[in-house]
C-alpha cells in the first residue's frame, strides 16, 4: 500500500473532507475509538478541545492507505496494517477514526489519529514518520506479493554507475529480499517486449543480461550475482527464447563482469577522489575550530590572570592598611598585636593564592575537557575517512581481481577452443546460483 501521511490541525474541515461524497462513490465510518463521541465531527471535535490545553498547532496525524490497482483488500488486512503503523509510530491507544473511501472501483482507507497523550498533555513526537512508513509500505508490497513500484524499491536495485556515493554506501549494507527481486525481474520482463527493450529495463534496475550455462538467459547484477531469468522472472525458457532469440549471441557471464568490474572500477575511483575532497573540507573546518577554540581559551586565561592580578592587589592593599603605623604601630608591637596581625596576613594571603590556583585549574581543567572532546572529533573523522578510502579501495582492488581473472579465464578458453577438435569440446561447469566471485554489500 501507498501510505502518505501529514501532521495538521483543524478536525471541523477534515471531517467535513473524509464524509464528502462529492468525489466518492461510497463513504463509510469504519470505526471511531478513544472518542466519547461515536460519530465523526463530534470525535474531532473533542480532539480539537483537548489539543486546545497543549502548545499543539498539528494534533491530528492524518494518513491514507492506498493499494495497487485492482488488489482486493478487506477490511482486516487494512487494520492489521493499521496496528502495524501505530506500532512503529508509537501511536498505540491512541484515539483514532477510520474512514473507508470508495472511488472509480477501488477503495481506499483514511486513518486518524489524535497525538494528544492526554495523561501528560502534551503532544506525541513522530520523528522521520516518513522513512519508518516507507518501509512499512515496502513490507505489506512484499507480503501481498504486489508489484513494488519504483518509489519503494530498494535503492540499490538501480544501475550502479548512476549510484551516488552515499547511494553506493547504502546499497553495500542493504541486503536483498528475494521477493523484491522476483518482483523486480518480472516487472522489467513485463516492461519490454523485445531484446534492447529488456537489456534497457534491466541496466535501469543494475542488472546486465548474459547468457548461462545450463540456465539459458541470466541476469547478473553489479557484484557478480546471477539470476536464473526463467526462476526470477517467472517466464518460460521458450518464451524467454522467442523474445531475446539465440542466447549464444549473448555476452557470457565471465564476459558480463569484465565489462561490469570496468565501469565500476571508474565509479569507484571517482568516489574515492570525492572522498578525499570531502576528507579535506572536514579537516578545514576541524582546524578552523581548534584554532577558534585555542584563541578562546587563551583569552579567558587571560581575563582570569588579569581579574587575579587586580583582586591581589586589592587584598594586599586592605591586608596592608591592617597593619598600624607611627606610635600606634610601635605600641602594637610592645604589645604583640602587631604580630597576630600581620600572621594572620600571611594566612590570607597563602589562602587567596590557593583560591586563585584552584580558579585557574577549574578553567584549565574545563577547557582541557573541551578540548578532548574536539579532539576526540578529530579522531573520529579522520577514523572514519580512512576507513571510507579503505572500503572504496578494497572495492576497486575486488572489480580489478575480478578484471584480470575473468580476462585470463577468457582468453584461456579462447585459446583451448582454437586447438581442441569440435567434437572433444566439452560445456563447462554451470555456476552455482551465487557466482563465485560475488561480493557482498
Amino acid at each position: 500500500m501507498i501510505l502518505k501521511a501529514k501532521e495538521r490541525g483543524d478536525g471541523a474541515q477534515l471531517a467535513r473532507y473524509l464524509l464528502a461524497m462529492r468525489d466518492n462513490d461510497h463513504v463509510e465510518l469504519h470505526e471511531v475509538r478513544g472518542f466519547v463521541s461515536d460519530d465523526l465531527r463530534g470525535a474531532f471535535s473533542e480532539a480539537d478541545a483537548i489539543a486546545k490545553g497543549t502548545r499543539s498547532k498539528n494534533h491530528l496525524f492524518s494518513m491514507s492507505l492506498n493499494p495497487p490497482q485492482g488488489a482486493a483488500v478487506s477490511a482486516e488486512a487494512f487494520e492489521q496494517a493499521i496496528a502495524r503503523i501505530e506500532q512503529k509510530l508509537g501511536l498505540e491507544n491512541q484515539p483514532r477514526a477510520i474512514v473507508f473511501h470508495e472511488k472509480d472501483g477501488r477503495r481506499h482507507a483514511h486513518v486518524v489519529w489524535s497525538r494528544i497523550d492526554s495523561q501528560r498533555m502534551r503532544a506525541i513526537n513522530l520523528p522521520y514518520y516518513k522513512v519508518k512508513l516507507r518501509e512499512v509500505s515496502r513490507s505489506l508490497y512484499l507480503e501481498h506479493g504486489w508489484d513494488i513500484p519504483r518509489g519503494l524499491q530498494e535503492r540499490s536495485l538501480r544501475d550502479p554507475l548512476n549510484f551516488t556515493r552515499a547511494e553506493w554506501q547504502q546499497a553495500k549494507r542493504a541486503g536483498l529480499d528475494p521477493r523484491e527481486l522476483k518482483t523486480v525481474l518480472a516487472q522489467c520482463w513485463k516492461a519490454s517486449d523485445n531484446k534492447a527493450s529488456f537489456e534497457r529495463v534491466l541496466k535501469e534496475r543494475g542488472f546486465w543480461l548474459a547468457k548461462g550455462d545450463r540456465r539459458g538467459f541470466v541476469a547478473v547484477d553489479y557484484r557478480g550475482e546471477v539470476y536464473s531469468l526463467s526462476r526470477y522472472a517467472g517466464v518460460k525458457p521458450k518464451d524467454l527464447e522467442a523474445r531475446l532469440g539465440d542466447q549464444s549471441q549473448l555476452s557470457s557471464v565471465d564476459e558480463v563482469n569484465v565489462e561490469i568490474a570496468g565501469g565500476m572500477t571508474r565509479k569507484l575511483e571517482a568516489f574515492i577522489k570525492d572522498a578525499e575532497r570531502q576528507a579535506r573540507q572536514r579537516e578545514a573546518v576541524v582546524a578552523f575550530r581548534k584554532t577558534e577554540m585555542v584563541a578562546r581559551h587563551q583569552d579567558a586565561r587571560q581575563r582570569m590572570s588579569a581579574a587575579h592580578e587586580r583582586r591581589w592587589l586589592a587584598e594586599t592593599r586592605q591586608r596592608a592598611q591592617r597593619l598600624p603605623k607611627g606610635f600606634s604601630g610601635i605600641w602594637h608591637r610592645l604589645t604583640g598585636q602587631y604580630s597576630r596581625i600581620k600572621t594572620r596576613n600571611e594566612m590570607e594571603a597563602l589562602e587567596n593564592y590557593r583560591r586563585d590556583r584552584s580558579e585557574k585549574d577549574a578553567l584549565i581543567f574545563k577547557q582541557l575537557e573541551e578540548r578532548e572532546a574536539l579532539q576526540r572529533d578529530i579522531q573520529a573523522q579522520r577514523a572514519m575517512a580512512q576507513g571510507e578510502l579503505m572500503r572504496l579501495r578494497e572495492d576497486i582492488g575486488r572489480y580489478q581481481n575480478l578484471d584480470r581473472e575473468d580476462g585470463d579465464d577468457l582468453r584461456s578458453h579462447e585459446r583451448e577452443n582454437k586447438h581442441e577438435p569440435e567434437t572433444q569440446k566439452r560445456p563447462r561447469r554451470e555456476h552455482h546460483h551465487r557466482h563465485r566471485r560475488s561480493f557482498d554489500p
